[in-house]
């Protein structure tokens, strides 16, 4: 039952008609609006400042081949002040690591509690050092628990029963995606398939309503259109589509993969038992090499999609970035920092839709400018592949790309990719990464408990 609403004097409770309002769904909507209003403002401030500190490091490794050596073992000592940085943060809120989908859904499942205070600045900062400094890891999922942080903080202000409390803690976090990507469709979609089991009117109303203003705030700071800037997507051919259900079959089983070295990277840190604090040391150590060599395959990878799309890139080593990607993903995410793999899922799935673009226009069965739609492809069903929800995969590239042209091959891709997954039986990502998360303590050594289990 509503619990009674009381003002601050001792004694006195709220008239019948305010308490009326305050209890109708429609308030319960308004809260919904601020609380998207307040995460499209945090979010934006992580993109802009993710967005500055991948600049300055594009600049950083184009300086320091020309600087003398010391200039880049400062760099190296800066790298692994952050890592321990990182690593001690990590191991003092265990709820931060990783993308944090996770536990928002163990939070939504009452297996465990969101503190939004100190989580919520150490995830942002935490997220910022990382994903920054060159970490292949995505700012979705720490958007997602961002978002979740700041429902929860408006929360203690507005008393709401724990049903509604639920609401407006998955609506957040669709305002987390909404603002991540400028897509506050696929934000409500991707609660409603990997966060919430049931839905009502009002849980929708509250969704729609935080992505919305999610999705304005983003647009004020980073312009309203798709966060892709892609040339004008033509529509696939019928002697294509076989190739669609080809790319679809392939990204799942990709995807599976991706998936494995994930949890085998994990496994790796446990088994060697390397403590948390020294953890993120290794792969922001590996990230330098990489920024010379092989600069794409760091950081979440916008800019390598972007670069993919034009045309440009290490068109003879595709495979070989693909393979580094998923392999530094993997280290990257073990090592318990927060950052998330929408991103480089997306990424992948870019990488490998161009590779079989770029067979098929070899092999002639397929124009030069349909590369890009193989591209586009690809994104959705490794997405699905991973995560297992194909609904979200078609409608957030569709928001992404901001082209409608491609639907009725996105839908074809996504079902040949998730009903690929489904015969492997290859369970969805978040869903194992929460059982890691759960599993007792004698049965995970290595790791630290989730805090505040309830």
């Amino acid at each position: 039952m509503p619990m009674p609403y009381m003002t601050k004097e001792p004694g006195r409770r709220l008239s019948p008609l305010v308490h009326n309002l305050y209890i109708s769904p429609l308030a319960v909507t308004f809260e919904s609006v601020i609380i998207g209003f307040l995460v499209g403002l945090v979010t934006a401030a992580f993109r802009l400042l993710l967005d500055m500190a991948g600049t300055l490091r594009s600049r950083l490794y184009r300086l320091l081949p020309g600087l003398p050596w010391y200039w880049t073992a400062l760099w190296i000592f800066t790298l692994v002040l952050a890592g321990f940085f990182l690593g001690w943060a990590a191991e003092k809120r265990p709820m931060i690591r990783g993308s944090g989908i996770p536990q928002v859904k163990g939070s939504l499942q009452r297996l465990m509690t969101l503190n939004w205070m100190p989580e919520l600045p150490l995830k942002f900062i935490t997220g910022l050092a990382g994903i920054g400094a060159g970490l292949s890891l995505g700012r979705e999922g720490p958007s997602i628990q961002i978002g979740a942080y700041v429902g929860k903080g408006v929360l203690t202000v507005f008393r709401r029963p724990n049903r509604e409390r639920k609401i407006l803690v998955t609506a957040a976090a669709a305002a987390g995606v909404s603002a991540a990507f400028n897509a506050p469709l696929a934000g409500v979609l991707f609660v409603l398939e990997e966060l919430q089991s049931s839905f009502s009117p009002l849980f929708i109303s509250c969704s729609l309503g935080a992505a919305a203003a999610a999705d304005m705030v983003a647009g004020y700071f980073f312009g309203i259109g798709p966060v892709f800037d892609f040339r004008h997507i033509g529509v696939l051919p019928l002697n294509c589509l076989p190739w669609v259900v080809a790319l679809g079959i392939l990204c799942a089983a990709l995807g599976d993969l991706f998936k494995r070295c994930l949890y085998c990277s994990l496994d790796l840190y446990e088994r060697f038992r390397i403590p948390q604090v020294f953890r993120p040391i290794l792969p922001l150590l590996l990230s330098v090499p990489l920024g010379f060599l092989l600069y794409d395959v760091s950081g979440g990878g916008h800019e390598l999609i972007e670069s993919l799309s034009l045309g440009e890139g290490p068109r003879k080593l595709l495979l070989f970035l693909l393979l580094v990607k998923v392999l530094f993903t993997a280290l990257c995410y073990g090592s318990g920092t927060s950052g998330g793999i929408f991103l480089p899922l997306l990424a992948c799935g870019a990488i490998t839709g161009t590779i079989l673009g770029r067979v098929l226009v070899f092999l002639d069965l397929a124009a030069e400018a349909q590369i890009l739609n193989f591209m586009i492809l690809g994104m959705a069903a490794f997405f699905t592949g991973a995560v297992n929800a194909p609904v979200t995969g078609i409608v957030l590239i569709l928001e992404m790309s901001g082209s409608f042209n491609h639907l009725g091959s996105l839908v074809l891709v996504c079902f040949s990719s998730f009903v690929m997954i489904e015969f492997m039986a290859s369970r969805p990502v978040y869903t194992v990464l929460l059982g890691r998360l759960t599993r007792p303590v004698k049965n995970n050594p290595g790791t630290d408990p989730p805090e505040h289990r309830g």
